[in-house]
């Protein structure tokens, strides 16, 4: 659907109004005017084309959570779903969210469900999402469906910024320190190899390597930067791909350092996910099924898909998660003890919460381990720096001094 604001003249008073329309496409919204009573006048597509007009039209995560704690909030004060959306739309700041608001009140105020409202726009409300409001409106908790799903978001919007933030710092430095050993190759080196070929001494052999390096970069860089591109176009590409995004998931699963961090992300998303589903009535194969596509990962997605086949067999949660290698111990036990008191949703809760609190141990223990582990790197490049430069400068003063 795309937003038009028009210009039309009223039949019934001949009077010309302007205002907004939501239509497929241009034809689309005239005839709705024509239906409504106006002979249009100008129609101006609000939507922006290309990849800049698709990035300005899209809806955040942080716009996504807002607007979720917002419509929980006028829907628990006993509003009507029709007055809430339409007071969502007329408060927001957000030419996307607005646009998204009043084409959600047009198709219920159409005799649309929520959910079948909410289903057009995929790339805003995944699985998860559509599935607890599907629940909420056919028990009548929606509001408490859309506070669970602000919470849920916001804890993992939480989760996500922080693993982000450990990796940043070291992102930086490691740029840092690229830069500057590029800086020193091109700038500096060149200037101690004129040095002593103009004192005709041989270079030392630390110094001798980085030159030839230093001669490598100013004579093929452009070469280097093709191949740099390259490489990103191809791993773009390549985690697009079947086999790249099953490689990507692995990789996270086993990459030293961060392994035990992104366990504890997906057993916690998904003990989140499921108790999210399965207290607002949503059954327990389903409830699988729709926390699996929620990990973004195909790997632990495999291994939960692979539980609710034991489960639709018969088994129990517990004994469908046990032993799994992506599949924390917790997770099973804490599930056995929901099976026996009744309260399988709050158990995988308090499971969630477990791992989301070792989670952030986890990040503090690396972004403090890594301080040190860079201080080393650094030392090691500016002792190598020194060594390659400085000391060969220092040895011909001093023989000059001789």
């Amino acid at each position: 659907m795309k937003r038009f604001t028009y210009k039309a003249r009223d039949k019934a008073t001949g009077n010309i109004v302007t205002g907004n329309v939501q239509a497929e496409n241009e034809r689309a919204a005239g005839k709705i005017l024509i239906e409504q009573g106006y002979a249009p006048l100008n129609l101006k597509s609000e939507e922006k084309d290309g990849i800049f007009g698709k990035f300005q039209n899209r809806i955040t995560a942080k716009q996504r959570i807002t607007f979720t704690r917002q419509f929980a909030t006028l829907i628990g004060a006993g509003l009507p779903l029709s007055a809430s959306l339409r007071m969502m739309a007329e408060q927001t700041e957000e030419k996307p969210v607005r646009a998204m608001t009043e084409e959600i009140l047009a198709q219920v105020e159409g005799g649309k469900t929520l959910y079948q409202a909410f289903s057009k726009y995929p790339d805003v409300f995944n699985k998860v999402y559509l599935s607890l409001i599907q629940a909420g409106e056919s028990s009548g908790t929606l509001d408490q469906a859309l506070r669970r799903l602000a919470d849920q978001q916001e804890k993992d919007a939480s989760m996500i910024s922080k693993i982000r933030g450990a990796m940043t710092y070291p992102a930086i430095v490691l740029v840092v320190i690229v830069a500057v050993v590029m800086f020193m190759m091109v700038a500096v080196v060149p200037q101690v190899e004129n040095l002593y070929n103009d004192l005709k001494e041989p270079l030392p052999v630390l110094t001798q390597i980085m030159v030839n390096f230093s001669n490598f970069v100013a004579s093929f860089w452009w070469l280097i930067l093709i191949i740099i591109a390259f490489l990103v176009w191809f791993f773009v590409q390549f985690r697009k791909t079947d086999v790249g995004i099953r490689w990507l998931a692995g990789f996270k699963l086993h990459v030293p350092l961060f392994k035990g961090l992104f366990l504890r992300l997906y057993n916690a998303r998904f003990a989140r996910t499921a108790q999210m589903l399965l207290s607002t009535g949503v059954p327990m194969l389903e409830a699988m099924n729709i926390s699996g596509e929620a990990m973004n990962n195909v790997v632990v997605e495999d291994q939960i898909k692979e539980a609710a086949t034991m489960v639709r067999g018969g088994k129990p949660l517990s004994t469908a998660l046990k032993g799994r290698d992506y599949i924390l111990p917790l997770l099973p036990q804490m599930a056995a003890t929901g099976e026996e008191s009744g309260q399988i949703d709050e158990m995988l809760g308090k499971a969630a919460q477990v791992y989301e609190d070792e989670l952030d141990e986890r990040i503090a223990a690396i972004s403090t381990m890594i301080e040190p582990i860079l201080m080393v790197i650094l030392a090691i490049v500016a002792g190598g720096m020194v060594g390659a430069i400085l000391f060969p400068i220092y040895n011909l003063v001093s023989q000059i001094g001789v």
